[in-house]
């Protein structure tokens, strides 16, 4: 799907971000990141953003869901990587975020879904990622959809590049 498809999925209308959409998920993206007590800052957010739109094939997609009024609702982000215990390139679905105003009313799902429809259409057959132990309600969504919850324990290293 490109940047000028449109799906629909329940209520929310669900696509691609495209260049003319950065400003308008880079404030989502902002309010995901106060969720997590981050702060990346507003032009490392857009530089994440660009790169999806410019180079979707080898970095990765975002979706934007919006309202019939076009008021956005949230988003997602999925990455491109490789898993030598799957055997070949999967999916990372680095981010779901869904605005405080619209949380319970299937946006949520509905990018869940349409990232799982962009990822099988790439040819992949898994989509992984990870949320915080204490975010309940996001994984009342995964487990509604049929996510399985794995074992594994993440570990960072920051290794003094910017």
């Amino acid at each position: 799907m490109d940047a000028s498809e449109r799906r629909t999925h329940g209520s929310p209308e669900v696509a691609r971000v495209g260049t003319a959409d950065i400003a308008v998920v880079v404030p989502l993206m902002e309010d995901y990141c106060r969720f997590y007590a981050a702060e990346p800052g507003r032009t490392a957010l857009e530089r994440i953003s660009r790169a999806c739109v410019d180079d979707p094939v080898r970095t990765g997609f975002q979706l934007l869901a919006r309202s019939s009024s076009r008021r956005p609702l949230g988003f997602a982000t999925v990455y491109w990587t490789w898993a030598t215990t799957s055997g070949g390139q999967v999916a990372v679905m680095n981010d779901l975020f869904v605005a405080a105003q619209a949380r319970g009313q299937g946006v949520g799902y509905a990018l869940l879904k349409a990232c799982a429809v962009e990822v099988a259409a790439r040819g992949l057959s898994r989509m992984t990622w990870q949320t915080a132990p204490a975010n309940t309600s996001a994984q009342a969504l995964y487990d509604r959809v049929g996510a399985t919850v794995e074992s594994w324990y993440e570990y960072t290293l920051d290794v003094g590049a910017p």
